[in-house]
């Protein structure tokens, strides 16, 4: 293992390949309460067309491998809970990107009595991504600072 590890970092210097990249990204995705655009955004940022897979930046299932939460919609009273709980999974240092104008708390959907309102109403937000819904472009530059971000954290 040893002999291939010295190997594979000979043959890096030889072709002028970075030491080391920002590292990945994990995101854990929550939908609290959208009208599905920015879901069908985040498909399609994730898909083989812009690929952000490409730069580290990762779907994850539990908010516990997670670096990011990036949550979709305005904030419904049944998801307050739930939101705050997969945050409190987490590990430190985490960031919560709001995705959308209605994440954001840009008054989309209105006021309801059914509404929780915006994440930074409940979260502290350190990305907010406007749009209704953000392009596939957006998001991919918001993350890609977010994993320059994370690697200044370290």
């Amino acid at each position: 293992m040893f002999v291939l590890l010295n190997t594979l970092r000979r043959l890096r210097r030889q072709i002028a390949l970075a030491p080391g990249d920002a590292g990945s990204v994990a995101v854990r995705h929550v939908d609290a309460g959208s009208c599905n655009g920015c879901e069908h955004e985040l498909g399609a940022a994730f898909g083989p067309h812009y690929d952000l897979g490409r730069h580290g930046i990762n779907i994850v299932a539990a908010p516990r491998h997670a670096d990011v939460l990036l949550v979709t919609g305005a904030v419904t009273t049944r998801m307050e809970t739930s939101l705050r709980i997969a945050y409190a999974a987490m590990p430190e240092p985490r960031l919560v990107a709001a995705f959308g104008d209605c994440a954001c708390g840009r008054g989309v959907l209105g006021s309801s009595e059914e509404l929780a309102g915006a994440v930074g109403g409940l979260l502290p937000v350190d990305l907010e991504i406007p749009g209704c819904p953000p392009s596939p472009d957006v998001l991919e530059r918001c993350l890609l600072d977010a994993r320059v971000a994370k690697k200044d954290q370290r």
